[in-house]
C-alpha cells in the first residue's frame, strides 16, 4: 500500500498484511497499522508536517490511486500488546466532489459591486 503526499511528492509504502481498512458511511476511512517501533516511527514523520486537511493519494496492491484527505493519527490500544509492535490508526476522508445543485447555494460575503452595477 503506497500513500502520496500530493503536495511534496513524498511518498510511504506500507506492508499491506499488516494494515486492516475500516470505512464508515462518511468515507472516513481508519487504517489500522501494527507494526514493529522502527515502521511506526517512519509513519509518524511523514505525517508530522501535513495538514489535518492535507491531500493525499492512496494505493491499495497497485489498483490505482484515488484521492483522500488526511484527518490525523491515533495510537491503538490493545491488551497484552508485545512490546517491540506499536499500533497506529491512520484517518483519511474522501475527497468529496460537489453535486452540481451544491453550487446552487453558494453565498456571497463580498461586497464589491462590478462596473456599470452602481445604484446612483
Amino acid at each position: 500500500m503506497k500513500i502520496t503526499n500530493v503536495k511534496t511528492g513524498k511518498f510511504i509504502v506500507l506492508d499491506q498484511r499488516r494494515v486492516q481498512i475500516r470505512e464508515n458511511q462518511n468515507g472516513l476511512m481508519a487504517f489500522s497499522y501494527k507494526a514493529p517501533l522502527f515502521e511506526t516511527m517512519e509513519i509518524e514523520d511523514f505525517f508530522d508536517n501535513l495538514d489535518s486537511s492535507g491531500k493525499l493519494t492512496v494505493d491499495i496492491g497497485e489498483t490505482g490511486e484515488f484521492g483522500v484527505n488526511f484527518r490525523g493519527i491515533i495510537e491503538g490500544k490493545e491488551k497484552n500488546f508485545p512490546r517491540n509492535l506499536d499500533h497506529k490508526i491512520i484517518l483519511l476522508e474522501n475527497h468529496k466532489c460537489p453535486k452540481p445543485g451544491e453550487y446552487v447555494a453558494v453565498k456571497r460575503f463580498s461586497k464589491f459591486v462590478p462596473r456599470g452595477k452602481i445604484s446612483e
